[in-house]
C-alpha cells in the first residue's frame, strides 16, 4: 500500500530533483562530458555580460506577476459577481474547452486578431478606421510584452476560474450572501468582505503557479513575446539548442537565474497579498457596502465572458486562414477558398501526429493509474499531507528550465534521449499535478457507504472497487483524463529537450513556424494541435450519458 501511494510522488520528485541537480552542475562548471571538470564561477560571469540580460528579467519578472495579477482579477471578480447565477453554470461547461485548448495554439489565435493586418481590424477596416492597408505598428512583438501578458491571461482565467470552482463547495457561499444582504452589503462586496480571504487561500498553489509558469513560458513568448531582447526563458532555450556546445554551461547558469527571478516574482507577489489584505481590513472596517453594484457586476461578468469569446473569435481567425486562397487586406472574408494549405502540410504531419498522441495517451493513462492507487490507497477522510501536496505542485511552482536542462543531461548520459520512454516520463511529470488536481476533490466527495453496501452484500474491496465506485466515477475520470492529454499535448521545451529533435509534436512544429510568415501553414498546425484534445473533451462530456442513458442520477 505504502509503495502503491508514493510511486506518483516519485515519478515527480525523482525527475524533477535529478534535474535540478543536473543543472546546478554545469552552473559552476562541472560537466566532463564537455570538459569541466572543477568548479567555477566563470558560466556566471558570462551570463552577467550578456547583452541585454537586464531587459530579459525585467520581461519575465513583469510578465509573471501582470499575467497572475490581471488573471486573478478577473476570476475573482466573475466569481464575486455571478456565483450562484445561470452565468456561472454556463461558463462551468465552456471552461473544459478553454482548457483544452495547448497555450501555443490559443497564443495563435490570439495573434491571428490582433496582427496590423489580423481579423479584428479586418472587420473594422476601412469603414470605421478608413485604412485601406495594415498600419505600420508592433502589436505581436511589442518590446513591453504587453500582447504576451495578455495572450496569457486569454489562457490562465480560465485555469484560475476552474480552481476556484474546485474550492467553491467548502463554502458557504449562499448562507454568507444572505448575510451580506441583510447587513446592506452588494452582492461583490460580500463576496469580498466573507469569502475572499478563504477562498483565496485554498487556491493560492495555483496563483503561485500561474506566476512561474508566465515569468518562465517559452512557446508563449516565442510566438508573442519580444525578441530583442527577448524574455530570459526563451533566450535560455536558444541557448540550449545551440550548435555551440560551450553554451549550455551559459545556459545552465542562466537556468539558476531563471530561478531567481521567478522566486524573486513570489516574493513580492506574498508582498501584495499582504498590501491586498490590509486594503481590505480597512475598507470592511470602514463599512463600506457599496449596495448599488449593477455596473460593477456587469462588467466583472463581461470581461471573462469576453476573454473567452476573444479566444473563440481567433480559432476562427485561423480556420478562414487555413482554407483561405488570396486574401488581400482590408477584405473581411477570403475572395476564394482552396485545401491547398491542408495538402501541402499533410505529408509532413503524419509523424508529429503520432507522437503527439502516442505520447499524451500514454502520459494521461499511466497518470490516471498513478493518481487513482494513490487515492485509492489513501485512508478515507485523511487529507493528503503538505508534504505530498508540495511535491505534487513541486513542477508547476518551479521553472522548466530550472530542471529540464538538468534532465536533458541525464537523459543523455543513460541514452535515452530521443526516446518514447523517456519523452511519456517527462510529460508525466506535468501531467500528474493536473490530474491530482482534478481529480482529488471528486475522490473525496464519493459517499463510502456505496462500497460498504456492496461488501455488505457479499462483494470483495476489490470487486466493489471497480464494480462501484469506477463507474460511478466515470465523469470526473473521463474528464481528468481530457486534462491529462491536453496538458501532454501543451508540453513544448520538454518535447523538444527530452525528444532531442527526433520526436517532434504539433506543438514543437507549431511553434518552429512562428519564426516564419506562412499563415496559412500555421493555422493548419494550430487547429490540429487543439483537435485531439478538444475530440477528448467532447468525448469525456457524451459518453457518461450515453453509458448511463438508462440513470439518470448517473448520467448527470
Amino acid at each position: 500500500m505504502l509503495i502503491s501511494s508514493g510511486l506518483a510522488l516519485a515519478v515527480i520528485a525523482l525527475p524533477v530533483l535529478a534535474g535540478l541537480a543536473g543543472t546546478v552542475l554545469p552552473a559552476f562548471g562541472y560537466l566532463p562530458a564537455l570538459g569541466g571538470r572543477t568548479l567555477s564561477l566563470e558560466p556566471f560571469h558570462d551570463l552577467l555580460a550578456t547583452p541585454g540580460l537586464n531587459d530579459s528579467i525585467r520581461l519575465s519578472l513583469v510578465t509573471g506577476l501582470a499575467a497572475a495579477l490581471i488573471s486573478l482579477g478577473l476570476a475573482g471578480a466573475f466569481t464575486a459577481a455571478a456565483a450562484g447565477t445561470p452565468v456561472f453554470e454556463r461558463m462551468r461547461r465552456l471552461l473544459a474547452p478553454l482548457l483544452a485548448i495547448p497555450h501555443a495554439a490559443a497564443a495563435f489565435a490570439f495573434a491571428f486578431l490582433i496582427v496590423p493586418s489580423g481579423l479584428i481590424l479586418r472587420f473594422l477596416s476601412p469603414w470605421a478606421t478608413g485604412l485601406q492597408r495594415p498600419p505600420d505598428v508592433l502589436i505581436v512583438g511589442d518590446p513591453a510584452g504587453l500582447s504576451l501578458i495578455a495572450g496569457l491571461v486569454l489562457k490562465e482565467t480560465p485555469f484560475l476560474i476552474l480552481l476556484i470552482l474546485a474550492a467553491l463547495p467548502q463554502m458557504p457561499v449562499a448562507r454568507s450572501r444572505q448575510l451580506a444582504a441583510s447587513l446592506g452589503y452588494g452582492r461583490m462586496t460580500g463576496f469580498v468582505f466573507l469569502q475572499w480571504q478563504p477562498l483565496y487561500r485554498q487556491i493560492r498553489l495555483g496563483v503561485l503557479a500561474v506566476i512561474a509558469f508566465s515569468s518562465s513560458v517559452i512557446d508563449v513568448a516565442l510566438i508573442l513575446g519580444p525578441n530583442l531582447p527577448a524574455p530570459l526563458s526563451v533566450r535560455l532555450a536558444q541557448w540550449m539548442v545551440d550548435p555551440d556546445l560551450s553554451l549550455r554551461f551559459t545556459a545552465s547558469a542562466g537556468a539558476i537565474l531563471q530561478l531567481a527571478v521567478t522566486l524573486a516574482a513570489i516574493l513580492l507577489w506574498v508582498g501584495l497579498e499582504r498590501v491586498g489584505a490590509t486594503i481590505l481590513g480597512v475598507m470592511r472596517e470602514r463599512g463600506l457596502r457599496l449596495a448599488r453594484d449593477r455596473i460593477p457586476r456587469a462588467v466583472a461578468i463581461g470581461l471573462p465572458v469576453a476573454t473567452a469569446s476573444f479566444l473563440i473569435a481567433g480559432f476562427l481567425a485561423l480556420f478562414l486562414w487555413c482554407c483561405a486562397g488570396f486574401w488581400p487586406f482590408p477584405d473581411t472574408l477570403p475572395q476564394d477558398w482552396t485545401l491547398r494549405s491542408w495538402r501541402t502540410a499533410w505529408p509532413r504531419l503524419g509523424g508529429p501526429l503520432a507522437t503527439t498522441l502516442i505520447a499524451a495517451f500514454a502520459s494521461a493513462f499511466i497518470g490516471m493509474v498513478l493518481v487513482v492507487l494513490r487515492l485509492a490507497t489513501r485512508p478515507v477522510g485523511r487529507p493528503a499531507s503538505v508534504l505530498s501536496q508540495g511535491v505534487m505542485w513541486l513542477p508547476l511552482l518551479l521553472p522548466q528550465v530550472g530542471f529540464l536542462f538538468g534532465l536533458q543531461f541525464l537523459a543523455i548520459r543513460t541514452g535515452t534521449d530521443g526516446s518514447y520512454a523517456a519523452l511519456i516520463l517527462s510529460h508525466l511529470i506535468f501531467v500528474l499535478p493536473y490530474l491530482m488536481i482534478t481529480m482529488q476533490d471528486a475522490w473525496a466527495a464519493f459517499d463510502p457507504r456505496y462500497e460498504r453496501v456492496a461488501t455488505a452484500l457479499g462483494a470483495s474491496r476489490l470487486r466493489a472497487f471497480f464494480r462501484v465506485r469506477l463507474p460511478m466515477m466515470m465523469n470526473a475520470l473521463l474528464a481528468a483524463f481530457a486534462i491529462g492529454f491536453a496538458v501532454s499535448v501543451g508540453q513544448y521545451l520538454s518535447t523538444v529537450l527530452i525528444g532531442a529533435g527526433r520526436l517532434p509534436t504539433l506543438t514543437t512544429e507549431a511553434v518552429a513556424l512562428a519564426a516564419g510568415d506562412n499563415r496559412r501553414t500555421i493555422a493548419v498546425y494550430a487547429l490540429l494541435q487543439t483537435l485531439p484534445p478538444l475530440i477528448l473533451f467532447a468525448i469525456a462530456a457524451i459518453l457518461p450519458a450515453l453509458l448511463w442513458r438508462n440513470r439518470r442520477a448517473m448520467a448527470a
